[in-house]
Formats: C-alpha cells, sequence, structure tokens
C-alpha cells in the first residue's frame, strides 16, 4: 500500500473536510417552498409559478421551490403542516386552513382584484337566462373547496332560494374552473359556475368561444385570494416577502411580466378579517 507523505494527507484530509463542510452549507441554505391550490392544470400553475418564483429569490436572496399539490386539501395540509411556507389560497381554502390551524397562518397579500371578486354562471343552453332556469339541469361546481367555483355560487345560489342539491337534477364537481368551462362546452353538463379571471383569460385567449358558451349570470362581489404564509415564519422574513410582492409593479417589464400571469393590477395588504363572509357562508352552507 502505498503511504502518503504527512503535509500530503493533511492537504487531502483539508480538501475532504472543506468538501464536507460545502455540502453541509448547500443542505443548511434556506429555502422557501411556495405551493397553490391546484384551481387550473398542472401545466397552467407551473407556468404562472416561473416567473414569481424567480422575482422572489432574487429579492429575498434565497432559494424558492415551487411544490405542486394534487388537491386544494393537500394545499391546506401543506401549509398547517409546514411542509411549505407560503401558499396560494382562495378565500374559503384560507378560512378552512385558518380554521384546521387554530390561526396559525396569516394572508400577507391579495389581488386588488380580490376584494371584489365574482363569479359567473356559463350555459351553451339558449333557454337558460336566469339562474331559477337551472331548476331541473345537470349543473357542475369546481373543486368542493372552491371559493369562487363552488361555495359563493352555492352561496348566491342559496340567497335566491335554489337549493342545488334539491332543485337540480344533478350536481357535478369538475375540480377546476377550465374544467367546468370544458364540461358545459362539451354538453356533459347544461350550466357550470367558475371564477371570472379564468372564464376572462379563457376567451382571450380564444380557448372558449363566447358565441357558443355564454354568462347568464355574475355574482355580487366578495373577497377572495390570497397569499398566506404560516405563522412560524420570522416576522423579518415575513416582512420581506410581504414588502417584495407590494413592491410589484407593471411599469416594469418584470412587474407586468409577473403581474399578467397572476392576473392582478397589483397586490394590496391583506388580513384575516377579509374572510369574515366567506366563513359565514361556509357555515351557512354546512361546508365548515
Amino acid at each position: 500500500m502505498t503511504r502518503l507523505h504527512p503535509q500530503r494527507l493533511l492537504a487531502v484530509l483539508a480538501a475532504g473536510l472543506l468538501l464536507s463542510l460545502a455540502a453541509l452549507s448547500a443542505l443548511a441554505q434556506p429555502v422557501l417552498r411556495i405551493t397553490a391550490i391546484p384551481d387550473e392544470s398542472p401545466t397552467e400553475l407551473a407556468r404562472k409559478a416561473a416567473p414569481l418564483v424567480q422575482y422572489l429569490e432574487r429579492e429575498l436572496g434565497m432559494k424558492v421551490q415551487w411544490t405542486p399539490v394534487t388537491d386544494y386539501a393537500a394545499a391546506v395540509e401543506a401549509l398547517i403542516n409546514q411542509k411549505v411556507e407560503m401558499a396560494w389560497f382562495g378565500g374559503f381554502t384560507f378560512v378552512q386552513a385558518y380554521a384546521r390551524s387554530g390561526g396559525k397562518v396569516i394572508p400577507i397579500v391579495q389581488r386588488e382584484e380580490d376584494e371584489k371578486f365574482r363569479s359567473v354562471f356559463i350555459t351553451t343552453d339558449p333557454a337558460i337566462r336566469s339562474l331559477a332556469d337551472l331548476k331541473g339541469k345537470d349543473v357542475t361546481f369546481g373543486s368542493q373547496s372552491s371559493t369562487s367555483g363552488h361555495l359563493m355560487p352555492r352561496a348566491f345560489l342559496l340567497q335566491a332560494g335554489i337549493d342545488p342539491d334539491q332543485a337540480f337534477r344533478r350536481v357535478a364537481y369538475s375540480g377546476a374552473h377550465d374544467a367546468t368551462v370544458a364540461a358545459v362546452a362539451s354538453g356533459k353538463v347544461d350550466a357550470g359556475a367558475l371564477n371570472i379571471s379564468v372564464w376572462e383569460k379563457l376567451v382571450a385567449d380564444k380557448r372558449v368561444d363566447p358565441a357558443k358558451v355564454r354568462v347568464f349570470y355574475t355574482t355580487p362581489p366578495y373577497h377572495d385570494y390570497n397569499w398566506t404564509v404560516h405563522a412560524s415564519m420570522p416576522a423579518a422574513l415575513r416582512e420581506k416577502l410581504t414588502q417584495a410582492l407590494l413592491r410589484l409593479d407593471r411599469s416594469t417589464a418584470e412587474g407586468r411580466a409577473v403581474l399578467d400571469l397572476q392576473r392582478a393590477t397589483r397586490f394590496v395588504p391583506s388580513k384575516p378579517d377579509n374572510y369574515k363572509g366567506i366563513e359565514a357562508a361556509a357555515r351557512s352552507a354546512s361546508l365548515l
């Protein structure tokens, strides 16, 4: 066996130690993991997240990791169990997370549009002109945990004296807003409810023909989506993250790219009290 000279041996050991320290340092690098409720297709969600991840990495000086989830409930569980540090929630999923965690999640920002968000009901049936015309029809919502695709459309139906479970021939759940449009367009159901921003985006992208699939009812406004963090996040990081999101500005190319994909004019501060109406609607519909 070849014996190393003592100086050579020390150099090898030192190099090994440096490599080990570098590996440990890499492992110790802070990572901000973010997720979102899967209210659209996985490819669309990943496309929307990419420029935001890049922006936050630079602004925060840390790695940001997009972490997709399988369904709405998984997004709630991921945040309250600290598998991610930040989640994009709808109003209802925020209320669920807030209740499940005992108030240990904090909404930091919402889009300006989320202060007066709306849902739309769509159909291809020329005989359907109002909510009352849905009686005896097959109607689809999005996910059962969706604010704009289920909870609030159901709440406004109930306010109109229409109980979907009694009045409709069949109640379906598509799982996502774009899937709702596809179900209505293909004739699988007579009508469906979804969030207005997805509808407008699909129309703008010519992925749906509004001459064939039309909106026949738009709900009154309500608070909806927000970015929420776990209360265990260090206050300094939470403030830095909040300010980074609030600084996004459409006057810059980067800001416009991020905000366009988020379908936002800008982000504004959020707070739990904004979602008291959502909580009340969920309780009245026996969904919370």
